[in-house]
């Protein structure tokens, strides 16, 4: 693969790069630079950070990029996530990690790091000084998105350190490309900005998409990051999101529920799902209807099934159908493996049992 092709493959699922100039100088002087992102074990997985995480990953070690997945437990703690509880966040951590090896990730070239094991290194601690230093409490605070609080929140002590903390994990990781959510921006320009004065280098920044919650959104006059972040499938609304927790049943119960407007294509989360997940799983997309309401249909490609029902020519109830039956598909293999294997079955019933906390 040439430097376009992998430029162009990161394209397909990035929301913004930047720079792309500096993505294609790394990989015209680099064979495998290392990409990072990081993950607070909260709770229950949904699709977005099971399947399509795993989506984004293998794209990124396909274009030769050797990943690290931060296991931020202690940033999940210092977030008080699960009620601040360590050990259930670690317990949870160690879900999450069995979930992607049921996903398909690439775990050849993905090394997982744990947060618990990072700041036992006094060089982190260090880093993270050095950039607290080196910035003001209001531009920190501004970062307080990036751990899912608003700037009008009550942030404690902890909350202040979290983002000097993973601006820097990407420093003591080395990690040449930040390849996170677009609600993590924030930070990882400010890890951009710091690291001439902290003499590191100038990250690059890979923001993928956040796939929209089910749920009809709340429109309103934002910039499109606060939009993307308000919009984002949450797990504070257990409808607005499919889990992989959740049977047959319940994954055709929220589908068939959700927002998917008549001939719109924007912000239509059912559409949302074929492209970002779908598509990527399939090289067809069928629905099967009866021959009294036009028989089958079948799509190669995303943009022809956009294109159809932007024309009205595939009804929402028809795109439903089909969508629920590709996601229980999709899903399928990560729920059979928690059936199946008794480690994962126990850390899957042991996370179930915790209250799930913000």
């Amino acid at each position: 693969m040439n430097t376009e092709q992998k430029i162009e493959l990161i394209k397909s699922f990035a929301e913004e790069i930047i720079t792309e100039e500096e993505l294609k100088g790394l990989f015209e002087k680099k064979k495998n630079p290392i990409a990072y992102d990081g993950f607070e074990p909260s709770g229950n997985i949904h699709i977005a950070q099971a399947v399509m995480r795993a989506i984004n990953v293998n794209k990124m070690t396909n274009a030769g990029c050797k990943f690290k997945m931060l296991v931020a437990d202690w940033h999940a703690w210092a977030n008080n996530k699960l009620g601040g509880d360590l050990e259930k966040i670690k317990k949870t951590g160690e879900y999450f990690i069995e979930v992607w090896k049921a996903s398909g990730m690439d775990l050849d070239n993905v090394e997982f790091i744990w947060a618990s094991d990072v700041v036992k290194d006094d060089n982190y601690w260090k880093l993270v000084l050095e950039i607290a230093r080196n910035n003001t409490l209001q531009r920190i605070i501004r970062c307080s998105q990036i751990m899912g609080r608003s700037e009008k929140e009550t942030l404690s002590a902890a909350q202040i350190l979290y983002p000097c903390m993973q601006a820097a994990d990407i420093f003591y990781l080395k990690a040449d490309i930040c390849q996170l959510g677009l609600d993590q921006r924030k930070v990882n320009v400010l890890a951009r900005e710091i690291g001439e004065k902290l003499k590191q280098y100038k990250p690059i920044i890979i923001s993928h998409h956040m796939l929209m919650g089910l749920k009809q959104p709340a429109m309103g006059e934002a910039d499109a990051i606060e939009k993307a972040i308000a919009m984002k499938m949450s797990k504070s609304n257990p409808d607005s999101a499919i889990f992989i927790t959740d049977t047959e049943a319940e994954i055709k119960k929220k589908i068939t529920n959700a927002y998917c407007p008549e001939k719109q294509v924007k912000e239509n989360p059912i559409l949302e799902y074929c492209k970002y997940i779908i598509f990527e799983k399939v090289k067809s997309f069928k629905i099967d209807r009866p021959a009294k309401y036009g028989g089958l249909l079948e799509f190669k490609s995303y943009e022809e099934l956009e294109r159809n029902y932007k024309e009205g020519k595939v009804h929402p109830m028809d795109i439903k159908n089909a969508t629920a039956f590709y996601i229980n598909k999709i899903i399928k293999p990560i729920r059979d493996h928690f059936e199946k294997n008794k480690k994962a079955k126990e850390l899957m019933e042991s996370v179930k049992s915790f209250q799930i906390t913000r």
